[in-house]
């Protein structure tokens, strides 16, 4: 069957009640049997579920549609999406270890890697993302346990090479990381280019309606249990609820992408056409740096366009208030478009020097591209602009 059809009839077995759409199991635990079910329960003799911080049907079904939307053997849910991405690299570093990474990054990721990994010895190398095949692996040290990155990047919309990064990471034996957020595997699959975990803030494009938190990581059956391990005995887990509602979302994430993409390349192609507005960027733009690039790993340009307004924040302020339709938020990938200041929000904690490395300015302005007609889009956009210039 091909992934449209199996996003959405894979689902929790039928109950004796013979239920058409899956049901919600709300359920902090499980009863067994007996007494030798429960043991072999907990010596992991047998598979099944024991409590819902360990394992739920609801969990499962998402986490199940997710592994085969990426080609990954099996994966893990929990309740956000830092929370999966952290717990890639809590299971698989330790002190000493180090990881390559590039420099473009989602304000918490840099974080985790410059505030939180570095306290336990834990330290990283920063490459620009579009930094050539040779200073990738030059990079790479004796004791380089990962290479960690996220493409298109959050929020220049920079890309890497894919193919390039999982040749080293082969050649060397290393933990090839990805975060597929933006993209979603509609627009690409890293494991096509090599890639062995995979993480998503499910709160994005996987829900795509702005209601629930959660995060997935999936990979293969060997680096998926070290996962599994460090989340059953912290306890990050994914609610019951919220992964019902996740996996019901799941059965669009394809035509919802579809349209994404869609109303994203015409509102960034007029955008490019709007007095004060400069320096657009969008994969499938062909003013992009990485245009080609693009076109060979992304089958479309996906959701998101960044914009600069000239005359800096307070241009951006009063850009902002002049929107009609558009939401001001800090969130993305929901079917209501909606605009960001990444200097000022998602990546405020950067120091400047790194903020001007990764472009982001006080005029920048990250669009996440909705679901609306964009002819209505285009207008507000228009008219926001014009007034306040």
């Amino acid at each position: 069957m091909k992934k449209q059809t199996q996003s959405i009839r894979i689902q929790t077995k039928r109950s004796q009640y013979r239920e058409h759409s899956t049901p919600l199991f709300l359920t902090s635990s499980f009863c067994f049997e007996d007494a030798e079910q429960g043991k072999a329960l907990f010596d992991e003799t047998l598979e099944g579920n024991i409590y819902s911080r360990f394992s739920n049907p609801s969990v499962q079904e998402f986490v199940d549609k997710v592994c085969m939307l990426e080609n990954c053997e099996e994966g893990l849910a929990t309740a956000t999406g830092m929370a999966a991405v952290f717990a890639g690299f809590a299971a698989h570093l330790k002190s000493g270890d180090h990881v390559v990474s590039s420099r473009a990054l989602f304000g918490s990721a840099h974080q985790i890697l410059t505030q939180i990994l570095s306290k336990w010895g834990v330290t990283h190398t920063y490459l620009d993302a579009t930094a050539p095949e040779s200073e990738w692996e030059a990079a790479v040290q004796p004791n380089t346990r990962m290479i960690y990155l996220e493409t298109p990047s959050n929020p220049g919309l920079e890309l890497v090479d894919m193919a390039m990064v999982g040749r080293i990471a082969k050649k060397h034996n290393l933990i090839y990381y990805v975060d597929n957020c933006f993209a979603t595997p509609i627009i690409h699959t890293p494991t096509d280019y090599g890639a062995n975990l995979i993480v998503h803030s499910a709160t994005k494009f996987m829900d795509g309606q702005g209601r629930v938190l959660g995060g997935v990581i999936t990979g293969t059956k060997e680096l998926i249990a070290p996962v599994r391990f460090f989340c059953r005995h912290t306890g990050p887990s994914m609610s019951p609820f919220n992964a019902w509602v996740l996996s019901k979302s799941l059965e669009t994430l394809e035509i919802r992408m579809q349209r994404h993409c869609e109303n994203a390349i015409k509102l960034a192609k007029a955008l490019e056409k709007m007095e004060g507005v400069i320096n657009v960027k969008y994969p499938h733009l062909p003013s992009h740096p990485q245009y080609e690039l693009a076109k060979k790993q992304m089958k479309a340009g996906g959701a998101i366009v960044t914009f600069e307004l000239e005359g800096g924040f307070e241009r951006v302020t009063r850009f902002t208030q002049k929107l009609k339709i558009v939401s001001l938020s800090s969130n993305l990938g929901d079917s209501r478009t909606i605009i960001t200041n990444p200097n000022t929000t998602t990546h405020s904690k950067l120091p400047k020097e790194d903020k001007v490395k990764l472009g982001i300015t006080e005029g920048l302005i990250r669009l996440s591209v909705g679901l609306e007609d964009v002819s209505d889009l285009i207008a507000d956009f228009k008219q926001a602009a014009k007034k306040s210039m």
